[in-house]
């Protein structure tokens, strides 16, 4: 499970529409430190995602279609460029996904994401299996000041990103997610029992305090697997030297291969907190609201790629998305 295989208060923070005037500024967040002294991480990342119906993507065709959008909404903001690759001879990148949590979804449901990918070429893995750990919140403050560093003999990577998605029920605006993320390889998980919450709680400090003393373990969410299926579709350049590639995710369950859904993103990192307010900024926003207009009969609303996980069996957790 997180590590072997099987045998939101997630509230998305005050909603942002772009209606002729400059969005208002993204939360400052704090500047406080965590236990052991280091300075709380800031956010350096702001990603824009469209959950997108499956409807239209039963081959690669539904990939250019969509770039050809991309390009459309990005000429109609200033000082965007886009370059659409050529996808005639391209070969998806292969992902299985599995998202853990106990039989009650207390991660989801106290806004923690656990999940491991591992990454596929021709049918086999051609990496270590990575863990992938967040804490996603539409409060910066408790997600800068949740320490979402692994006790691992290994490296892993954090990011704190600011991932702004549609509104629920309309097109054209946005609301915005906080998420803190870690990502470190399975090879540096040296425990013998690696679906006990024990285990977990020892791995992921920060969960302890749901888990405590519990002998249960972490099951596979919903008995799905996931395969995604990913391909770059283009490159934007927002000015500045500021710029980011641009892919759609596919999100099939594994056995069925049900489509569940397709995502459009971009991330863009910006190297201090002063220019996440910028123009620059303002520019990858205003991107996003176009293409939302431009797009929005293949727009799938009020949902994420985990929500819709979680949601299979029709029985929700306490999303906070």
């Amino acid at each position: 499970m997180l590590f072997e295989m099987p045998k939101n208060i997630e509230k998305p923070t005050k909603v942002l529409s772009r209606n002729g005037s400059n969005a208002p500024a993204l939360p400052k967040g704090l500047k406080g430190k965590y236990e052991d002294g280091r300075a709380f991480d800031v956010v350096q990342y702001f990603d824009a995602k469209l959950i997108l119906k499956p409807d239209f993507f039963d081959s690669v065709r539904g990939f250019s279609v969509f770039s050809d959008l991309v390009a459309e909404a990005a000429s109609k903001v200033d000082k965007v460029k886009y370059k659409k690759f050529d996808l005639s001879n391209a070969r998806p990148r292969i992902r299985e996904v599995m998202f853990l949590d106990t039989a009650d979804f207390r991660l989801y449901n106290n806004a923690f994401i656990l999940r491991r990918r591992t990454a596929y070429q021709d049918g086999f893995p051609i990496a270590d299996p990575e863990v992938v750990f967040k804490f996603r919140n539409g409060d910066l403050d408790k997600a800068q000041s949740t320490d979402v560093r692994p006790h691992i003999a290994g490296p892993y990577r954090i990011k704190l990103k600011a991932e702004a998605l549609p509104l629920k029920d309309q097109v054209g605006g946005f609301r915005v997610l906080y998420a803190h993320n870690c990502i470190f390889p399975l090879s540096s998980v040296r425990e013998p029992d690696r679906t006990s919450l024990k285990t977990i709680a020892r791995v992921i400090p920060a969960v302890a305090g749901i888990i405590g003393e519990s002998e249960e373990r972490v099951e596979l969410v919903n008995s799905t697997l996931v395969e995604e299926v990913l391909m770059d579709i283009g490159m934007l350049d927002f000015g500045k030297g500021l710029v980011a590639k641009a892919n759609i995710s596919l999100w099939r369950s594994l056995g069925d291969h049900h489509v569940m859904c397709g995502e459009f993103a971009y991330q863009t990192k910006f190297a201090r907190r002063e220019d996440v307010q910028s123009a620059s900024r303002e520019r990858v926003e205003d991107l996003f609201i176009k293409l939302q207009l431009i797009a929005s009969g293949w727009l799938f609303l009020g949902t994420t790629k985990t929500g819709l996980v979680y949601r299979l069996k029709g029985n929700p957790p306490q999303a906070h998305e």
